[in-house]
Formats: C-alpha cells, sequence, structure tokens
C-alpha cells in the first residue's frame, strides 16, 4: 500500500521563482462595500505569475483588482490569491496575473524559469 502524496505548499506550488523586489505600484479596485479604490503601494517580491505585494485594502481570495506599474504604466489584470493581516491595517496580498506576463516587472535578468513565457 502506498502512502497519499501531499500536496505542495509555498514556493514548491509557485510557477515560477519569486524575485524579491521592491517596485512601486497602484492598485485599482472594488473594496468590501462596493466602493472603488485606488491604492499607491509597492511589491515586496515578483514572479513571471504575479507578486506578493502591501495593502491596506480589505481583499478577498478571488478578487480581481488590476495592478498599473508606476514607472512604466502599464496595467495588468489580477486575482487576488491570498491576504494576511501584518501590523496595523496593512495586509501582504498575494495576487496572479490572469495572464503570465514576466515581462511586466522589467527585470533585466530574470530566473530562467521566466523565460518560456517570453514573446
Amino acid at each position: 500500500m502506498t502512502e497519499p502524496v501531499a500536496k505542495p505548499s509555498g514556493a514548491e506550488r509557485r510557477r515560477s521563482e519569486r524575485v524579491f523586489l521592491q517596485v512601486g505600484i497602484f492598485v485599482q479596485g472594488i473594496d468590501s462595500e462596493g466602493h472603488a479604490f485606488r491604492e499607491k503601494t509597492k511589491t515586496l517580491a515578483v514572479n513571471a505569475h504575479g507578486a506578493l505585494i502591501h495593502l491596506s485594502q480589505d481583499v478577498r481570495p478571488n478578487q480581481e483588482i488590476v495592478i498599473t506599474n508606476a514607472v512604466t504604466s502599464e496595467q495588468q489584470a489580477c486575482r487576488v490569491v491570498y491576504a494576511k493581516p501584518m501590523t496595523g491595517n496593512v495586509r501582504a496580498v498575494g495576487v496572479e496575473f490572469l495572464k503570465p506576463s514576466p515581462k511586466f516587472w522589467r527585470i533585466d535578468f530574470p530566473p530562467a524559469d521566466w523565460r518560456p513565457f517570453e514573446d
């Protein structure tokens, strides 16, 4: 009899390697009360499929938001994967792009596993 295989967690589930990088961004969406918001914030880490960001807005998993790169003004539609409260009213929020976009972060030397998604 074989033992059940544990589901991968954390970095094992990521589809591309994380790069710890702070990028200025704007986040737009609808809050839990139905009001539109726009917040200036930054990334904590990025990858070809999304980012880990700081956010004061109360967002929920599966909620869609739009991230704008503050340097390039490029936008990406995203889905909230998780939101974990931190100190004060700040949350660590994991987001994934609705479409992979490894060039969104403008990294000169991305990890090797970002390459298959290039145009």
